[in-house]
């Protein structure tokens, strides 16, 4: 099973020729597009991560962020919003939306927070975003561009229309950044120059991080599966589902991981990873049709489907 791989539309005079218009202004519109991002700050470096990555989204696009953050108590609201609101601008804060959800529960049921929100979108594509990822600037507006335009293999070829696109390549495509507070801050001081980070190495990128899709293909298949809970196996399973049901795209950037500390949650060695192996194990064997009756029916599919969409324009 391999995934479109836009050689074409990774040519850059082609990418440029469809979408400088939109480029000429600093604040580039993708303001049709909805970022989710699930969020709990167990770290001094995942709140420094939310910060900077929220900044970078905020201040380069017009666009919709939606970040829902579970937790006993609400580290956004007071130590993540005063930064945001002296760094950006009211009209670039106009796009967020913050929502807390007060828990006492060790277990961050990631899959779960992210259907929270995506049943919120109401824009006709989103983004399942990690609160630690940047991508060039203009990955976003070709992924988008990807969904809305499709492209061609060929010149002779009938236009392939995805409804998953993964802005990053397959294999040593991710920049894993050990990033000191400096850099950082020189990263958004200088128009956010990747080439202020000199402690990173390559890295392999596989599913995770950020995807790009149809919101209402997302939807029809189910979102995320909610029996993966914390950490393991969700984005393989998520890559299987839709490039056996849906149609998935791939392009040849590079994504820029901000590294962190990391709890139980979101590593390995969390409780459920062994349930998390079952169902992925039980999914993968499934054939075409067997996996789309699963998503037909599967519990938290239906309850989900049954709720009135109420949120983010």
């Amino acid at each position: 099973m391999t995934d479109k791989i836009d050689a074409q539309l990774v040519a850059s005079t082609e990418r440029v020729n469809v979408l400088e218009p939109q480029f000429k202004n600093q604040h580039w519109d993708i303001s049709d597009c909805t970022f989710i991002i699930p969020l709990r700050i167990e770290s001094r470096d995942r709140m420094r991560n939310i910060i900077t990555t929220l900044i970078y989204l905020l201040r380069n696009f017009k666009t919709n962020v939606i970040v829902k953050e579970v937790d006993k108590e609400s580290i956004f609201k007071e130590s993540v919003q005063p930064a945001l609101e002296e760094a950006l601008k009211d009209f670039q804060l106009e796009g967020l939306t913050h929502i807390f959800e007060q828990s006492d529960e060790y277990t961050f049921h990631r899959t779960k927070i992210i259907n929270d929100m995506l049943w919120m979108v109401k824009t006709p594509y989103v983004a399942n975003y990690d609160c630690d990822i940047l991508l060039p600037k203009t990955s976003y507006a070709y992924a988008i561009n990807l969904l809305k335009n499709g492209y061609k293999e060929t010149p002779e070829s009938e236009i392939f229309y995805p409804k998953c696109v993964y802005p990053y390549g397959f294999g040593p495509y991710q920049a894993q950044l050990t990033a000191s507070d400096e850099e950082v801050s020189n990263f958004m001081n200088q128009e956010f120059s990747f080439e202020v980070f000199k402690n990173w190495r390559a890295y392999d990128a596989k599913y995770g991080f950020v995807q790009f899709f149809d919101t209402e293909e997302y939807k029809r298949l189910g979102g995320e599966n909610e029996g993966f809970v914390a950490y393991g196996y969700e984005d393989d399973e998520r890559h299987y589902r839709f490039s056996m049901l849906s149609k998935v795209a791939r392009m040849s950037e590079r994504i820029f991981h901000l590294e962190h500390q990391r709890s139980k949650n979101s590593w390995f060695n969390n409780p459920h990873i062994e349930d998390n192996r079952k169902l992925w194990e039980k999914l993968k064997s499934c054939k075409k049709e067997e996996l789309q009756l699963y998503y037909d029916h599967v519990g938290y599919a239906k309850a989900r489907r049954a709720i009135p969409v109420t949120g983010q324009e």
